[in-house]
């Protein structure tokens, strides 16, 4: 059984068909899912999908697009008083992302750490967005890891030798989505393939960045499956057995996250 583990459920796509969705999940052996907070004004849709559904949990943070809108929201002393709920398994998404820098990169990098901070108080695992900021996304995990232990994943990783390795160095897991399958990137093959078993995931992004055969379409979690196909193929592992390992990765990093079946 796989775990999706790092979804959108709550944002629009899904709003005309989300039980159908769920169904496509359930019939691909995508057993849980981690519905990603991005905003805090939409944090309420984003605990509600979890709420509704046994096997979907969510986390709570602003991604670096919205920090500047709502980085003045997102203090540690709120993020930690909203983890509370026993669905909120995470802190995040945050991080840097100077591709687009919709944020100012100062205001990106305060509201990184303010996620750091409640990552580092409640013990819930930190979610990281990290795109063309590598160098400033490492030396803040390890700034900041030098003022208390904190854990975390590197989502969506698509970075090259320097951030998987500061990353794995601090103690990160690393998660690999559908751009893993896509044509070229094979770079990035390169890359995943040299992570250590136990500290992949993989996720879906979703409705982003569909992997094949899938791609330019609407993401789900369903499409879990097909990354995990190609990430077992770089491992030398059959799919159940890379399936069970990722799974078990995946409860190791979200601790808060018990699992409905007891497994």
């Amino acid at each position: 059984m796989l775990v999706d583990s790092h979804c959108h459920l709550s944002f629009p796509d899904y709003r005309e068909d989300l039980s159908a969705v769920m169904a496509r999940a359930s019939a691909a052996d995508v057993g849980f899912m981690l519905t990603i907070s991005t905003k805090l004004s939409d944090f309420p849709d984003v605990l509600g999908v979890a709420e509704a559904h046994e096997n979907v949990w969510c986390t709570v943070g602003v991604h670096p697009h919205e920090a500047e809108k709502e980085g003045a929201e997102a203090n540690q002393e709120q993020l930690i008083a909203l983890s509370e709920h026993p669905k909120v398994v995470g802190l995040g998404e945050t991080g840097l992302d100077y591709f687009y820098e919709h944020s100012p990169r100062e205001i990106q990098q305060a509201a990184f750490r303010a996620h750091i901070g409640a990552a580092r108080a409640t013990g819930l695992p930190l979610v990281v967005h990290s795109r063309d900021a590598e160098a400033d996304t490492v030396a803040i995990l390890e700034e900041e890891m030098g003022k208390g232990p904190f854990t975390g994943v590197i989502h969506c990783f698509t970075g090259g030798d320097a951030l998987a390795n500061g990353a794995l160095a601090l103690g990160f897991y690393i998660s690999l989505s559908g751009i893993l399958t896509f044509k070229k990137a094979d770079a990035l093959r390169e890359t995943a393939r040299k992570i250590p078993l136990d500290r992949v995931l993989v996720e879906t992004d979703a409705p982003y960045l569909a992997p094949m055969p899938y791609r330019g379409k609407r993401n789900e979690p369903a499409y879990t499956a097909e990354t995990a196909k190609v990430a077992a193929d770089l491992f030398g592992l059959e799919a159940a057995a890379f399936a069970d390992r990722t799974t078990a990765n995946f409860f190791r990093l979200f601790t808060k996250a018990m699992r409905p079946d007891g497994g």
